[in-house]
């Protein structure tokens, strides 16, 4: 098909880019800590189960341990309980983990406010500039967090009086998940709520309005940066875990050089 083979013709040439934006999955990678009396994810660990030894003379390989919401991961609607009723991971539609992204950089103000919150001005002044959100796309939200990715302590930010991370406001969040035409939201941090967003009204409204809607996440992304305001292409890869809430994923953008 020439489509295909022009993307493939276009990949060999490197005029296409392909840019990773997964964070590399590890012990020490940040995982969302919830207070008592809520449970918590396990980290993620591998389990050695034989390395060219007597185990299995010619081969290595582990067993794995991990959330399903651990790392670069793909919140389902079935994750919050307002989308209880709708797709589990295995139930997404391929054809939806291919999308265009538009990329709003607020990384500048995220460092000014670790609290920084996007609102649907900020949204509409993006438009403004660039034109209109991509229809079935994502809005990946730049915030210049994943810097911090490799420290759990700096990633997730928290003190006393919580988690200090940027994140969208309750109006911005449920105009994303009703009127926009995007088909999710995409973040740097460790899930797509705010950090405070256990006091907002509703709590963690990101969850509650976007996969209420039939609306995705994906979170702990990278390499933003990288990425065009408008143009890129990205490719989210989940596990379909049947029943799953969610999964690890490797996520990858095509970028015209």
């Amino acid at each position: 098909m020439p489509v295909l083979q022009d993307l493939l013709d276009a990949l060999r040439a490197r005029t296409v880019e392909v840019v990773d934006l997964t964070a590399p999955l590890h012990s020490g990678t940040p995982i969302l800590q919830l207070p008592p009396p809520f449970a918590n994810a396990s980290p993620f660990g591998l389990t050695e189960i034989s390395r060219y030894d007597e185990r299995g003379p010619a081969w290595y390989w582990n067993d794995i341990q991990t959330s399903e919401h651990s790392g670069t991961h793909f919140d389902a609607p079935v994750h919050w309980v307002t989308g209880k009723d709708g797709e589990d991971i295995a139930q997404v539609p391929p054809a939806r983990l291919l999308a265009p992204a538009a990329v709003l950089d607020f990384s500048a103000e995220s460092v000014k406010d670790p609290d920084f919150l996007l609102e649907v001005e900020h949204v509409r002044a993006w438009e403004a500039e660039h034109g209109p959100l991509p229809d079935g796309g994502w809005l990946l939200y730049r915030t210049g967090w994943d810097a911090r990715s490799e420290d759990a302590g700096a990633f997730l930010n928290a003190d006393d009086t919580g988690a200090h991370t940027p994140g969208i406001s309750v109006e911005c969040a449920k105009w994303l998940a009703e009127e926009a035409p995007v088909l999710g939201l995409g973040v740097e941090t460790v899930g797509t709520d705010a950090g405070g967003a256990h006091s907002f009204d509703p709590p963690f409204p990101c969850h509650s309005y976007l996969l209420g809607a039939g609306k995705y996440g994906l979170t702990q992304l990278q390499n933003l940066a990288r990425l065009p305001a408008t143009g890129a292409v990205v490719i989210a890869g989940p596990l379909p875990i049947v029943g799953g809430s969610g999964s690890p994923a490797r996520v990858l953008a095509l970028v015209e050089s």
